[in-house]
Parts: C-alpha cells; structure tokens; sequence
C-alpha cells in the first residue's frame, strides 16, 4: 500500500493506493471547511450516499451481507 499526497487549494489531501486503485482521504478533503466533520457526517447520513454504499459493497465485496445491510 503506497501512500501520497495531493495539494488541493492548499490543503494536503492524502492519497493510498491499493491493488492499483487509488482512494483519497474524505476527511483531508474537508479540513478547509467549517465544520468539515460534520459534513461528512451528513454525507453518510444520506439515503442516497447509504443505497450507493451497498451496491459497492455488493460489487466488490464477495462477503458482502446483504441482508444484514438492509
């Protein structure tokens, strides 16, 4: 697992790669923001961040439970 950074407007955001994919850091991304915890809070809050959730996990994830999901 390879670990980087990235400077978007001046916030360093941290990037990991794994198995050729990378992922960015969601809490990085809202350190210029007032309130950015609580941002993310919301986000996962959200229906329509919860149903894309477990359609990823359905994908990638072969031990995914869908059931206990629900």
């Amino acid at each position: 697992m390879k670990k980087r950074a990235i400077n978007v407007k001046g916030i360093p955001v941290t990037v990991v790669e794994r198995h050729e994919q990378d992922y960015i850091s969601l809490t990085d991304m809202v350190q210029g923001f007032e309130g950015g915890s609580a941002l993310i809070e919301q986000w996962l809050r959200n229906k329509d961040t919860v149903l894309f959730l477990g359609v990823w996990e359905q994908l990638n994830n072969t031990a995914f439970n869908s059931l206990e999901f629900e």
